[in-house]
């Protein structure tokens, strides 16, 4: 039977304190957990490292705080498959170490120190994910334990497997409402032999943006940090020729751009009050920077920005945002997530409830924390 506690200070999700706390140390552990709570009638809530439980919705109901760090094995490393199977609550900066004698990465650069659970869960990537992908691309098998505590795979331990249905993309990103993340298989990559770093600062950074991306450079990540008086852009290049990828991207951009040091910010989020992640093509970061009054960084070859909001500001902020691309506040103070709509307007909504309905009859995972309060 998993370790179980009353909750306490430190165990609060955006201000809801569990009952309970329950920290299983197998899958079976956790699956018994969540036959309790169902046979209960009770909410449960995952937590791993919590480095992203302030993102979401506040949850109706915390019975249960499924503490997932005790879930921390690597169960099979097929080096010669480039391929990972680990359970939830490892965190990637450790299976970073585990992968690294065998020259592996899992090319997930998590701003913060996110479990692989946390990871899916939130459908979080950094930098490189203009090359490598979101954790979607990455995995390729998952098991996950349902709200009645029954235990279900989806995909496997290969990359080229065709079998039924992925359901490991459906799970990734639903913050937990549709069931308990427990083990995960990943495809993998070789480490790079070589990483250089090209910085170009100025007031016109869609041009080097666009430069870059339209050459045959292929750079891993490319990174902006700015606002509307100035911003800087960094482009990340991998590989056994990444030394003179990044010269010829000096000679591409011309003026200032030179060879550097990994910056301070790399990624990492903008700090402020209000966290927004907004949505727009890389050809639109004039306009995303022009926003005015909020400091913009993110992946400029992708178009994933995160905005830093002053709380007094984010309401009205955001409906101007919206009206014209996606934005989805991903934190704020608690007493603005109704004023604000963390999630915005969605055009899958009714399907999402029905999806929740299917996997979780009784809303007992996670209640209120997605779109739409599901």
């Amino acid at each position: 039977m998993s370790a179980s506690r009353p909750g306490g200070p430190g165990d609060e999700v955006l201000g809801v304190r569990p009952v309970r706390v329950e920290r299983p140390e197998t899958v079976e552990e956790a699956a018994e957990a969540l036959r309790r709570a169902h046979a209960e009638g009770l909410t449960v809530v995952p937590r791993g490292n919590g480095t992203r439980l302030h993102w979401g919705g506040v949850p109706r109901s915390c019975d249960v705080l499924l503490d997932t760090r005790s879930l921390d094995r690597v169960v099979e490393h097929a080096a010669g498959d480039l391929v990972v199977t680990v359970e939830a609550g490892v965190p990637l900066a450790r299976l970073a170490e585990v992968l690294s004698p065998a020259g592996q990465q899992l090319a997930l650069d998590s701003p913060v120190e996110a479990t692989v659970g946390g990871a899916l869960a939130t459908a979080s990537a950094g930098p490189r994910r203009l090359l490598y992908g979101t954790p979607r691309d990455l995995l390729i098998g998952v098991t996950v334990v349902r709200a009645d505590g029954a235990i279900v795979k989806s995909g496997g331990k290969v990359v080229k497997n065709v079998a039924g249905y992925d359901l490991g993309k459906l799970y990734t990103g639903s913050f937990g409402t549709l069931g308990l993340i427990v083990r995960a298989s990943f495809r993998l990559h070789p480490v790079p032999a070589q990483h250089a770093y090209v910085t170009v600062s100025g007031r016109e950074p869609l041009k080097a943006v666009l430069a870059l991306l339209h050459s045959p450079l292929v750079p891993s990540a490319i990174e902006l940090d700015g606002d509307a008086s100035g911003s800087e852009v960094v482009a990340l290049f991998e590989g056994s020729a990444a030394q003179a990828r990044a010269a010829e991207a000096v000679r591409l951009l011309g003026g200032d751009a030179r060879v550097g040091e990994e910056p301070a910010w790399w990624g990492a989020y903008p700090e402020g009050e209000v966290l927004v992640e907004l949505r727009a093509k890389p050809s639109e970061l004039p306009d995303v920077l022009s926003v005015g009054g909020v400091r913009v960084r993110g992946s400029a070859g992708s178009g994933v920005w995160f905005l830093a909001v002053p709380a007094s500001e984010a309401a009205e902020l955001v409906v101007r945002l919206r009206a014209r691309w996606t934005a989805i506040v991903r934190h704020a103070p608690v007493a603005l997530h109704d004023e604000l709509d963390l999630w915005g307007p969605s055009s899958t909504l009714a399907l999402t409830r029905r999806v929740k309905d299917q996997f979780d009859p009784g809303h007992r995972l996670s209640p209120g924390r997605f779109i739409g309060g599901v």
